[in-house]
């Protein structure tokens, strides 16, 4: 029975520390934030007031405390079925985040999560993914004025290769063409945990959809395009491309 404690103890301790997964004290303090992107798939006629009070009165002012620099909440754009609610949480490193996951003050966190379902069940599950910063763009930027419009972009690749060639082309040219045609980002980051790897994920923002059409078509018309995407280096990359419209809460 001991032994049965202690095996489960080592197992718990191994899921919520970045360090058991072979991760240097150094690359858990690393300035490359770290983004928790979550959906929320709503039940029929759920109580969506309820869910959206518990993140903004309980799961957001917890996640800060414990050093996330953002918590951000958002809807499908439409009306899809099921509803899904995406929040994305941002953290300065690793350790930021194993101290959200590794509080003992996450027993509250669910417990008030408890109390806000006995409104009614308000979703089925939650679905998230862990994604690390770019080198090109390690922190997390500001919507611009009257952002509306949210476009995430999910790049799924053959294999791991692909993948790291597609973020290299960011890195090292594409990102750059991004802000000048006003692509607007809030983030790029590598998905290390989540069902689409290997990939990369990356956020958009725009004033409406007019102002999204606009600048998609000035980059996809730009010549620095049309250099690229021929290259050699580049060919293969992405498999297949996932495309979320969101609006902010």
């Amino acid at each position: 029975m001991k032994r049965r404690k202690f095996v489960t103890a080592a197992a718990a301790s191994s899921l919520v520390s970045p360090l058991a997964f072979g991760a240097t004290r150094s690359q858990m303090e690393d300035d490359h934030e770290i983004y928790d992107l979550s959906t929320y798939e709503l039940t029929f006629a759920s109580n969506r007031q309820a869910l959206l009070d518990y993140l903004n009165q309980t799961k957001a002012p917890f996640v800060k405390k414990k050093g996330a620099r953002s918590f951000m909440m958002f809807m499908e754009v439409g009306d899809p079925e099921p509803t899904r609610l995406w929040t994305l949480t941002t953290y300065p490193d690793l350790v930021s985040y194993h101290h959200v996951i590794a509080s003992p003050a996450q027993a509250q966190l669910q417990a008030q999560s408890e109390a806000y379902a006995k409104a009614g069940q308000t979703y089925n599950r939650i679905s998230s993914s862990l994604c690390y910063a770019f080198e090109g763009l390690k922190q997390m930027k500001d919507p611009i004025a009257n952002a509306q419009l949210f476009e995430l972009r999910i790049y799924e690749g053959v294999n791991e290769d692909a993948v790291h060639r597609k973020i290299k082309m960011f890195n090292q040219e594409e990102l750059d063409l991004f802000y000048r045609v006003d692509l607007n980002p809030i983030f790029f980051g590598r998905m290390v945990v989540g069902p689409y790897i290997p990939s990369l994920v990356y956020m958009l923002n725009f004033r409406d959809m007019d102002h999204r059409e606009a600048a998609w078509k000035d980059f996809l018309a730009h010549p620095e395009w049309d250099n690229m995407k021929v290259k050699p280096e580049y060919a293969r990359t992405v498999s297949n491309i996932r495309r979320i419209f969101l609006k902010p809460l």
